[in-house]
C-alpha cells in the first residue's frame, strides 16, 4: 500500500491537477488522489519494474504537487534572509553558500516538526521546496513571522521534476551540459536546451531516491515539452508514487505525516545530522529557533525515543501502524511502525519505526504484531541500499 502525505483539511478536498496531467494519462498512468492533487502512482511498467529502472538506469517523476518559495529579505542581502529563516528552523541557513542547498524543518514551540523542507541560497534569495499537504500552512507560517523583514512569493506557475537514477547525469547533461559539474546539494539556475528552444530552470542535484539525480524547477508551460524530451531518451522510464515510496524507504528517507510530524522532534527522528553545532548549546548562534529548549535538551540527555530501521526475518512485509514488542508474549506495546513495505533491491521487507533509545540498537530484536501474530524483526542500519550520491 501507498504511504500517502497528510491529506488536507476538508475544505481543500477537490482535487488539483499537476501541469503534466496530461501527459500522465497519455503514458498510461493510474491516477489517484494524493496530497490534494490528481498524481501518478504507476505506469504500465508496474511498481516493481519503475523501482527497478530507477535504480539501474534513470526515472523520470513529477513531483510538481510540492511547493516552491522564495525567501528575499527586503534589504536586498540574503543573509539577512537566511537570518530570517534561522528563526523558523534549527539548521545553520548563514553557512549554505551560493549554488548551494540544505535539509532542515519547520519546528513548533514544542519541539515537534511542522514540516521538512529544502533550502538553497539562489545569491540573491533564498529558494525552498516544502511538502505538498503542508504548503499553504506553511506559506502563511512565513508571512506570519517574516513578513515584516522578507519577502515571500509562492512559485505556483512552476512544475517540478525529478530526474533520478545513474543515468539521470547522461541524460540530462544532453539538454544542459552545465549540470554535469555539479557535486551532491548543488543547487542553481541552468539553462536547459530542448531542440531550439532554452528553458530557463532551477536544478539541484539532489532527490528522494537514495540515487545519484537531479530536482529541476521549469516553468509550468515549458513542463510538458522539457519531460516529453527526457522520456524520449531510451535510457528513461516516466515513474509513478509507488516506486517513488519504495525508493525512499529503501533509502532510509523521512515522509512527511508518517516517520516525522508535530509529535516527533529533530532528535527522536534521528535528524541530529542535519542539525549544525553552531545551532546546538554553544554553538555560535545556538538556539533561537521555535522549540529549541526542547530539541537542545534532546541533544545533551538524549530523546526518549528514536526513529530506526527494521528488517523483517521472513518474507512478510510489515506495514504503517504495526504494534512493535519487546517479545512474542510481551503484552506492552513499545513502538509503532511507521512505514514499511518490500523493498524491491533487496527482494525483502523492510520498515521504519520508533522505539524506545535503549532498544534502538541495531540488532535488537523486536517483534511486530501483524493481524495477531508476532513476526521477529531486528534494528537495521538506513539507508538500507547505499546511496549513490554524486560527492
Amino acid at each position: 500500500m501507498l504511504a500517502t502525505e497528510r491529506q488536507p483539511d476538508s475544505a481543500e478536498t477537490a482535487l488539483k491537477r499537476v501541469p503534466l496531467h496530461d501527459l500522465h494519462v497519455a503514458r498510461g498512468g493510474k491516477i489517484v488522489p494524493f496530497a490534494g492533487y490528481e498524481m501518478p502512482v504507476q505506469y504500465t511498467a508496474g511498481v516493481l519494474k519503475e523501482h527497478l529502472h530507477t535504480r539501474a538506469s534513470a526515472g523520470l517523476f513529477d513531483v510538481s504537487h510540492m511547493g516552491q518559495i522564495t525567501l528575499t529579505a527586503k534589504s536586498g542581502r540574503v543573509e539577512d534572509a537566511a537570518r530570517a529563516l534561522e528563526t523558523l528552523v534549527p539548521q545553520d541557513i548563514l553557512a549554505v553558500p551560493h549554488g548551494r542547498q540544505r535539509y532542515a524543518q519547520f519546528t513548533s514551540d514544542a519541539g515537534g516538526i511542522l514540516d521538512d523542507l529544502m533550502v538553497a541560497n539562489f545569491g540573491d534569495h533564498l529558494f525552498l521546496v516544502v511538502n505538498a499537504a503542508c504548503k499553504t500552512e506553511d506559506e502563511a507560517h512565513l508571512r506570519r513571522h517574516l513578513s515584516g523583514t522578507c519577502i515571500i512569493e509562492p512559485l505556483p506557475d512552476r512544475a517540478l521534476i525529478a530526474l533520478q537514477g545513474p543515468k539521470a547525469v547522461e541524460v540530462l547533461s544532453k539538454h544542459a551540459p552545465t549540470i554535469a559539474a555539479m557535486k551532491f546539494m548543488d543547487a542553481g539556475p541552468h539553462t536547459v536546451q530542448i531542440s531550439d528552444q532554452a528553458i530557463g530552470c532551477f536544478v539541484s542535484r539532489s532527490g528522494y531516491t537514495g540515487e545519484d539525480g537531479f530536482e529541476i524547477s521549469v516553468p509550468a508551460k515549458d513542463a510538458e515539452r522539457l519531460a516529453a524530451a527526457l522520456l524520449a531518451d531510451p535510457a528513461v522510464l516516466p515513474i509513478g508514487l509507488g516506486a517513488r515510496d519504495s525508493l525512499r524507504l529503501e533509502a532510509g528517507l523521512c515522509l512527511y505525516g508518517h516517520d516525522i510530524d508535530t509529535t516527533t522532534t529533530p532528535v527522536e527522528g534521528a535528524l541530529e545530522w542535519s542539525v549544525q553545532k553552531s545551532r546546538r548549546t554553544g554553538g555560535a548562534r545556538a538556539g533561537g529557533f521555535p522549540g529549541a529548549d526542547v530539541i537542545q535538551k534532546q541533544f545533551e540527555t538524549g530523546a526518549p525515543r528514536r526513529r530506526v530501521g527494521l528488517r523483517a526475518e521472513g518474507r512478510a512485509p510489515v506495514r504503517e501502524g504495526a504494534a512493535l514488542y519487546a517479545s512474542e508474549t510481551s503484552p506492552e506495546k513499545i513502538g509503532a511502525v511507521t512505514s514499511g513495505g518490500f523493498g524491491p533491491t533487496l527482494n525483502a521487507p523492510v520498515a521504519m519505526g520508533y522505539l524506545p533509545t535503549s532498544l534502538s540498537t541495531e540488532g535488537t530484536a523486536v517483534f511486530a504484531d501483524v493481524r495477531g501474530q508476532r513476526l521477529p524483526l531486528r534494528v537495521s542500519a538506513m539507508p538500507f541500499v547505499p546511496n549513490g550520491y554524486k560527492r
